[in-house]
């Protein structure tokens, strides 16, 4: 999968014990893509902001250049990536 563009500004918004989470952690890593990660579990704000975005309080959540993706496994995050022209 070829990269296109690099974000500028990604938000994970995760908890310690959902794999989904770890599976994008690792997927952002492994690609050297930086980003902020906010644990919903501990930062009350961030949880509150990850709900606001994605209307739900299920996580991964993921703020890329303010698209946001909610309650996702990585295929989706990467047909999410391609549909905004992320990756080819």
């Amino acid at each position: 999968m070829k990269i296109r563009k690099e974000p500028s500004e990604i938000v994970l918004y995760t908890r310690p014990v959902c794999g989904w989470c770890q599976d994008a952690k690792a997927w952002l890593e492994k690609r050297r893509w930086k980003f902020a990660s906010r644990d919903v579990g501990k930062d009350e704000p961030a949880r509150l902001r990850a709900i606001e975005l994605s209307g739900q309080s299920l996580v991964p959540v993921i703020e890329v250049d303010g698209l946001v993706l909610g309650d996702f496994d990585v295929g989706q995050l990467e047909e999410f990536l391609k549909a905004h022209g992320y990756l080819e």
